[in-house]
This record gives C-alpha cells, structure tokens and sequence, in this order.
C-alpha cells in the first residue's frame, strides 16, 4: 500500500536515488535542472527549513516519488515554489501525483504563501496536464532566480483558501 508522508532523514538516500533515476530512465537533462542541484542528497535538511515542506510516497518501506514546497528563491515575493516532483514508473498512472500537489498546495496556504510557482521540462506533457487541472495557469518568463535554465516552461497558481 502506498502512503504520503513528510520526508525523514532516513529517505534522504533513497529519495536521491529515486529522483536521479527518473533524470536517467525518462531522458531528461541532467544540467540546468533538479538533477545537478545540491541539496538532492540532502532533501531532509532541506526542506526543514522554516516555510518549506516535503511529501514522499512510500510503497512497503520504498520511497518511489515525491514533492514539495518552499520558498522561491531569489524572489522577494510572498511565493513558493512546488519543486523535486517526481515519481518512478510504478508510482505513475494511480492518481498520487494529484494527491501530493494537493498537500504540497494545503501546506503552502498553512504556511501563510499567496501564489506557487513551477518550472518544469516541454516533454513532461502528462505533468502539465496535471498542474493546469490543479489550477496553474502558463508563464511567459520564469519568476525568482532557481538557476534551472533548462526547465523553460514556468506556471502559477494564486493561492486561496477555497481551492
């Protein structure tokens, strides 16, 4: 059985894995993008920080996905950013990508933010259908400064406390 959870330190590993190996599996870049940031082995630490939450899917003790929010960086604005959204091939297909934006946009109002920002890949078609379907509305230039220059389509979602 499949449940959603806050990350613990003891995910950092596999959660690492997980997301390289989603890089690697679907062909994406590997610069420019979440695969060559820092704090992918360190995502616990991370997303401890004030304002910033992270959910993963855990399958029997596997961490096969996840997502989260935090502040976007290099932006003065009160907005976050739903960042480190993916899932591995078993993960797909079963409705978990819309019940873990759901929490990840929950806790981004908790956490008092008035939009959310998204960066994502042209070929990530399936996830854009999901992120319009959830409220996020296209872009035509990237808020913040997350230095993923190779993650060229930008959406937004205004935050209130009825969606």
């Amino acid at each position: 059985m499949m449940i959603i959870r806050l990350i613990q330190k003891e995910d950092n590993l596999q959660l690492a894995q997980v997301i390289r190996k989603v890089f690697i599996g679907d062909g994406y870049p590997l610069v420019g993008t979440a695969f060559a940031d820092e704090q992918l082995d360190f995502m616990f630490e991370n997303y401890s920080q004030p304002r910033s939450a992270y959910f993963v899917i855990e399958d029997n003790g596997k961490i096969v996905g996840g997502a989260g929010v935090s502040q976007l960086e290099n932006s003065t604005e009160n907005v976050c950013e739903l960042q480190k959204m993916y899932f591995l091939p078993e993960a797909r297909g079963k409705g978990l990508g819309l019940q873990v934006i759901e929490k990840c946009l929950q806790k981004a109002i908790e956490l008092g933010f008035e939009k959310c920002y998204l960066e994502t890949l042209p070929e990530m078609k399936i996830a854009q259908k999901l992120y319009q379907k959830v409220g996020f509305t296209y872009l035509c230039e990237p808020l913040g400064n997350t230095g993923h220059s190779s993650c060229p389509v930008w959406m937004i979602k205004q935050l209130t406390i009825d969606n």
